[in-house]
Parts: C-alpha cells; sequence; structure tokens
C-alpha cells in the first residue's frame, strides 16, 4: 500500500499531461486563420523592439504610449507605402498583359535575328534541338499570356471579395503587434521559464532564434529591396516598360538563394540587345553585374554583422518548401524552421561536447585523488 501514493502521484501527472497537450492542440486548430498575421506582427515586433526601446526611454517609461507610437511609426513608413507598391504593380502587370494581348511579340523576327548571327555549328545545334519552331512558341506565348491575364484578374477579385478577411487579418496582426512590441521580452522570459526543457538550452535556443530572425529580415529582407530599388531605377532608365513590376520581381527572386535577382536584370538586358537597343541592354547587364549584384556583399555585413551559419542550399530548399506549403510567408518562415533545426542539432551537440569534458575533468580527479591517496598510504 506504501506505493499507492506515488502510483496516484504519477497518474495525475500523466493526465495532466495529457489535458495540456489536447488543449494546446485546440489551441493550435483555434488560432490557424491568424497564423500568418501572428507570425508576420511578431517578426515585426522583433525588428522594432529597438525603436520600441528608444521611445519607452524618451517618454520616461510609459509602455503604453511608446507602444502606440511605434505602432504608428510602422504603420505609415512600412505598410502604407508597401499598400501603395503592391497597388501599382498589380496595375502595371494588368497593364503589360493587355498590351502583350493586343501587341503580340513577334518572336519569328527576333529569332532570325539572332539565328542568323549564329555559326554553322550553332546553327546545327539548334536544327536539331526543335527550336527553330517559332510557331509553336509563339502560340504556347500567346496561351500563357491569356491564361496569366486570367489569373490576375481573378486574384484581384478574389483580394477584393476577400476584403473583409484580410482586414479582419490585419486589424488582428495590428492589435497583437501593440502587445508585442509592449510586452514582447516579458513574454519571452515567460515562455523560457515555463518551457519544459533546461534553462541553459532554452536561452540558447532563444538567442539563436532571434539572430535567425535578424539576420533574414534585416540581411536578407532589407537586401533584397534595396536590390529591387536598385532594379527599378535601371530599368526606368533603360526605358523598360513595367519597371516597377520588374523591379518587385527582382526584389522576390533576390530572397532566393542561387537564383537571386540576375533572373531578372540578365533577361532583361539579354533583350535589350537582341531588340537592337545596345545602350541600355549594355547599361542593364552592366548596372546589374557590379551595382545590383554587389549591393548584397555590400550591405549584408553592415546589416547582420556575422553569417547565419545557414548553407544557401538549405535556405534554397527551405525557401520553396515554404513558398509551397504556406505561401508567400514561406519566403522567411523556411530559413526560420532551417536555422533552428541547424541551431537545436549544434546546442546538442555542444551539449555532448560539455558533458564529455565534464566527465573527462572528474577522471583526471579521480585519479589525482587515488594517486594522493596512494602515496600517503605509502608514506
Amino acid at each position: 500500500m506504501a506505493n499507492q501514493p506515488h502510483r496516484t502521484e504519477d497518474l495525475q501527472q500523466a493526465s495532466f499531461l495529457i489535458i495540456l497537450v489536447v488543449v494546446s492542440l485546440l489551441m493550435a486548430v483555434i488560432v490557424y486563420p491568424f497564423a500568418q498575421p501572428l507570425l508576420w506582427a511578431a517578426l515585426v515586433a522583433i525588428m522594432f523592439q529597438p525603436l520600441y526601446r528608444n521611445l519607452l526611454r524618451r517618454l520616461r517609461g510609459r509602455r503604453n504610449p511608446a507602444a502606440g507610437l511605434s505602432l504608428l511609426v510602422i504603420f505609415f513608413v512600412v505598410m502604407v507605402p508597401a499598400a501603395w507598391v503592391a497597388s501599382m504593380v498589380l496595375e502595371q502587370a494588368l497593364v503589360l498583359v493587355a498590351t502583350l494581348q493586343q501587341q503580340p511579340l513577334d518572336l519569328a523576327a527576333l529569332f532570325d535575328a539572332v539565328y542568323t548571327n549564329l555559326p554553322n555549328v550553332a546553327q546545327e545545334a539548334v536544327d536539331r534541338s526543335g527550336w527553330a519552331d517559332i510557331a509553336m512558341v509563339q502560340t504556347r506565348l500567346q496561351e500563357l499570356l491569356t491564361e496569366s491575364a486570367g489569373m490576375i484578374a481573378t486574384q484581384a477579385v478574389s483580394i477584393g471579395s476577400g476584403a473583409l478577411g484580410f482586414l479582419l487579418s490585419f486589424g488582428v496582426g495590428l492589435y497583437v503587434m501593440f502587445f508585442l512590441l509592449r510586452d514582447g521580452e516579458r513574454i519571452g522570459r515567460t515562455v523560457l521559464c515555463a518551457v519544459p526543457v533546461e534553462r541553459s538550452i532554452a536561452d540558447r535556443l532563444a538567442s539563436r532564434f532571434l539572430g535567425i530572425v535578424r539576420a533574414t529580415i534585416k540581411g536578407t529582407g532589407v537586401v533584397a529591396v534595396v536590390q529591387g530599388v536598385l532594379g527599378t531605377v535601371t530599368l526606368m532608365i533603360a526605358g523598360v516598360p513595367s519597371a516597377l513590376l520588374f523591379g518587385v520581381i527582382m526584389a522576390i527572386f533576390a530572397l532566393v538563394p542561387v537564383i537571386g535577382s540576375g533572373a531578372v536584370w540578365v533577361p532583361a538586358g539579354i533583350w535589350l540587345l537582341i531588340s537592337g537597343e545596345t545602350w541600355q541592354g549594355l547599361f542593364v547587364l552592366l548596372t546589374g553585374f557590379f551595382v545590383i549584384s554587389s549591393a548584397d556583399n555590400v550591405l549584408r555585413p553592415i546589416l547582420v554583422g556575422r553569417d547565419t551559419g545557414i548553407p544557401d542550399w538549405i535556405i534554397l530548399i527551405t525557401t520553396l518548401g515554404g513558398i509551397s506549403l504556406v505561401g508567400f510567408s514561406g519566403i522567411v518562415l523556411g530559413p526560420l524552421v532551417a536555422g533552428l533545426f541547424l541551431a537545436s542539432w549544434s546546442i546538442l551537440r555542444e551539449q555532448r561536447d560539455e558533458d564529455e569534458e565534464a566527465q573527462r575533468q572528474d577522471g583526471i580527479l579521480i585519479d589525482a585523488a587515488g594517486h594522493s591517496t596512494a602515496s600517503t598510504a605509502a608514506d
């Protein structure tokens, strides 16, 4: 009967853990419709925490006004310009597709201009590959343009019809962001104390997580925006239509390792050269190579200060996987998960190394104590 209280306590503890897991899963299911706005609210709150602290010092410790003022700055400096750019990009995309539908590209003439300047060996290779059938390519391009126009129009209509849901998610994100700015550090400390992990490991994970967020948002997001702006200005100078649209596409590609912004400015420069606009094409290619591509090497060390320790091939896979899983938010979520995955395994390895070193030191002390005892007995 002596073991009965222990069995009762074990049963109660197991029951409590089951209840905790079930309630946590239910909470996750309920919050899931607002997962993306909550994710972005948390990331923005982390990035603008220095702004909040600065305002908190200026307002003499008044947390609510400091958080409210920080939220206003974020809204008017970041969100309003982003919404304006998005509307301009959508408008340019519709105009570009409509123009290409009304005035189709004469691929045959462009192909003949390039094909006649190729050496005989290259012409024979093109003939064998089947790329000389320009009529088929032209037909497929027109079908693609028709599908693109329909897709863009459908997305615009869906955005308009889902305006209430968008406004609700946007409002929830702003509301949560206010409290994360104000109470983020306290919430973080509470979570670290409550999580069922050794405190030193939890502190390391939190530190790595903040470093990864900083590197992902500042070192990747800001650099991508800068490359997009530089690309937009370059294409505008070269006279490329819908330069803002292509600049935004350039910024999106800049977020993906290996591919980068060159996926836009290289074809644009080559297209200008083929079209006979020689100086514009050379200007785009040279500016892209020496200015746009160099922005990453110049700005990333300044903004981040250190590497994330995540290989580019892992970032590429997780970014593409995140996009396929959760949409645009996967651009940030994928590298974050990859960083936490690598950080967790790295911490596990560090813990093992520390344990092995502690055992080695204990063995040395035991041997030293044994030798000391033996020498005392011999004396």
